[in-house]
């Protein structure tokens, strides 16, 4: 890693991404440069138009220090950086919450077609804020609330709003939707995954992700059956629920069986069903 100390960007950049492969990340290339970019304190693109610009001072030791967490440990990228993009806002994340993942912004584009103006909308399970304060900050007409289980999440995500200057946003912390009275409409990205499947995830998750955030029961269904009638209950008239792949159709039995009429899959970007919306 001292080989960094000297090196143009471009060298510094192939070095890391040898580390980085022979680690077994998927992405290699992106995670040097998106790491070294954050070592210089410059846009990625930057790096492109500048290849020759020598790494030297500070950003050596910082760069040398989050390809070796990287490569040795497998952290996520965002929780080296510090920092995660999500639609339009930048957030700051740290191990007491899951990375945000682009599928996610699809629980928005939902509620961005759905749901009314000034209408009370509830983002529970909201981890470090991104579904609550994306939607904050592209519908200000909206009362949002946002609700977690964890006490540490939502530090991160109150922290984010104060940065992101979203101070409108109101957080609840407790079980689901507990103590959060009537909602118009209800969003949540709960824990989905089945407890069969943590041992094929990849290390990013298990060794770093919060584990309350990500598993729920044999079926990864335990929270989406106590989500969906607290929904029916809270008067909510829309309800969009991420979940895992294969898991659309029982979600959208449960949340029919809540006196949701209107209930459909809708696919993310990678065409795979990823959230179920009902409405009544």
């Amino acid at each position: 890693m001292s080989a960094f100390g000297g090196a143009t960007v471009g060298e510094a950049l192939d070095s890391a991404v040898i580390a980085i492969a022979a680690a077994g990340s998927e992405t290699p290339r992106l995670d040097a440069e998106v790491l070294l970019a954050a070592a210089l304190g410059i846009d990625r693109t930057a790096l492109f138009l500048d290849p020759g610009r020598e790494v030297k001072g500070h950003a050596v030791r910082s760069f040398q220090d989050a390809v070796r967490r990287r490569s040795a440990g497998r952290e996520p990228v965002a929780y080296i950086t510090g920092t995660r993009g999500f639609r339009h806002i930048d957030l700051a994340v740290d191990a007491r919450v899951l990375v945000p993942r682009p599928e996610t912004e699809l629980l928005v584009e939902v509620a961005l077609q759905l749901v009314a103006a000034g209408a009370r909308v509830v983002d529970v399970g909201t981890g470090s804020g991104a579904v609550a304060l994306a939607l904050a900050s592209e519908r200000p007409d909206l009362h949002v609330v946002a609700t977690d289980i964890s006490a540490d999440a939502l530090a991160v995500a109150r922290a984010n709003a104060d940065r992101l200057g979203l101070g409108g946003v109101v957080f609840a912390h407790g079980d689901l939707l507990a103590g959060v009275g009537e909602a118009d409409a209800v969003l949540s990205n709960p824990p989905y995954v089945a407890e069969a499947q943590r041992a094929t995830l990849a290390p990013e998750i298990t060794r770093h992700e919060p584990p309350g955030a990500l598993f729920a029961g044999d079926d990864g269904l335990d929270v989406i059956r106590r989500l969906v009638p607290a929904a029916a209950d809270a008067g909510a008239r829309l309800l969009a629920i991420e979940h895992g792949q294969g898991q659309a159709a029982a979600v959208a039995a449960l949340i029919g069986e809540a006196g949701f009429v209107d209930v459909e899959a809708r696919r993310d970007l990678a065409g795979i069903e990823r959230v179920v919306v009902g409405r009544r």
